[in-house]
């Protein structure tokens, strides 16, 4: 399990502040709450959540991972990702890149696939540790559950904020469909003696929304105009939320998919390990990432302002996906060129 007991995030490290967004006043559709939710989204992409409704499912998850964890790391073995750009199973530490030197990552985390984790007795993408697998439907399934209804709830306030046909980007992230969605459980182990070795290079995130929940500090993001990373400082019982490539595309740009990255904890924090728990709603496989320009003059509008950016991929999120998690494995590298293939949306590919 993993410590509740550890020190404060430290009073002389400087953060940068996200909105507290409500999550019951977006259920209940306040027009303010919804136009702070529309200004954290479309200035830096990221936001504290509060009231979501998941705590208790959070605090199970983290649980489980632990003793998920735990688990011989020959076992874990068994169920790894592998190298062709799947992403649900496991991740030994080491396994990914940080950076286009080649540096090697210092996380280790399960992901489990929404549509496994919903089809349960059945598998639609891979098998599980008995251990997840007898856990699935107590567990894991009311944590995706709830993820869900608060990413949808968001979803559908953007899709209206964009004027979009109602339901459109519901459609894109159908249920049922074979997608990238899925839990994820992430273990980084004490740094106290380097607390600038990355856990996670910079990225943006693959997919259109992510709710995540940390218990210590080592978030950090790089804000639009700015060259200096800044920790985010969790808040019990909040979760941080934040906008992903393939929203960002759809949306021509509109909503940010910013840049961030995973140090250590600072400070005394950095003597512990540092747990995370995060859902990835992504649009399901067969989704072609473009602009919706058809769809919204907003969008539209957005879109002709932009000449330089392309909002048109002409890929899957299905190949999207494979292939930003495939270039960042280590065992794929053939030189700088294999980390830069995994980019995405990032305004600074390059940075670190």
């Amino acid at each position: 399990m993993p410590a509740l007991v550890h020190p404060p995030f430290p009073d002389n490290i400087p953060t940068h502040p996200l909105l507290v967004i409500d999550f019951a006043l977006l259920k209940a559709r306040d027009p303010q709450e919804i136009d702070r939710l529309w200004e954290a989204a479309t200035k830096l992409g990221f936001w504290y959540l509060k009231n979501h409704e998941a705590e208790e499912e959070v605090a199970k998850m983290f649980d489980l991972g632990a003793e998920a964890m735990l688990l011989p790391l020959e076992e874990k073995l068994k169920f790894d990702q592998g190298i062709d750009g799947s992403s649900a199973g496991y991740k030994a530490a080491g396994s990914n890149m940080v950076d286009a030197s080649g540096e090697k990552d210092t996380v280790e985390f399960w992901n489990i696939s929404k549509n496994d984790a919903l089809a349960w007795p059945s598998h639609v993408h891979r098998t599980y540790p008995e251990l997840l697998d007898r856990n699935m439907p107590t567990i894991i399934r009311p944590f995706v559950q709830k993820s869900l209804n608060v990413n949808e709830t968001i979803l559908g306030i953007f899709n209206d904020r964009l004027g979009l046909p109602k339901g459109t980007l519901e459609s894109l992230h159908p249920v049922k469909e074979p997608s990238g969605c899925e839990a994820r459980i992430i273990k980084n182990p004490p740094m106290p003696h380097n607390d600038q070795k990355r856990g996670i290079g910079a990225h943006t995130d693959f997919g259109s929304l992510s709710f995540l929940h940390n218990r210590l500090g080592g978030l950090q993001v790089l804000a639009p105009t700015s060259d200096t990373w800044q920790y985010v400082k969790p808040l019990p019982d909040h979760a941080i939320c934040n906008i992903g490539d393939a929203l960002s595309i759809f949306s021509g740009g509109i909503l940010r998919s910013n840049m961030h990255r995973v140090l250590p904890p600072p400070g005394a924090q950095s003597a512990y390990e540092r747990w995370s728990l995060v859902f990835f709603t992504r649009p399901g496989n067969s989704k072609v990432l473009r602009a919706l320009v058809e769809a919204s003059p907003i969008i539209a509008t957005s879109v002709t302002s932009k000449p330089e950016k392309n909002f048109d991929t002409e890929t899957t999120a299905k190949d999207w996906f494979a292939r930003r998690i495939k270039y960042q494995r280590v065992a794929n590298r053939k030189g700088p060129e294999t980390w830069m293939s995994s980019r995405g949306t990032e305004a600074d590919p390059a940075a670190i």
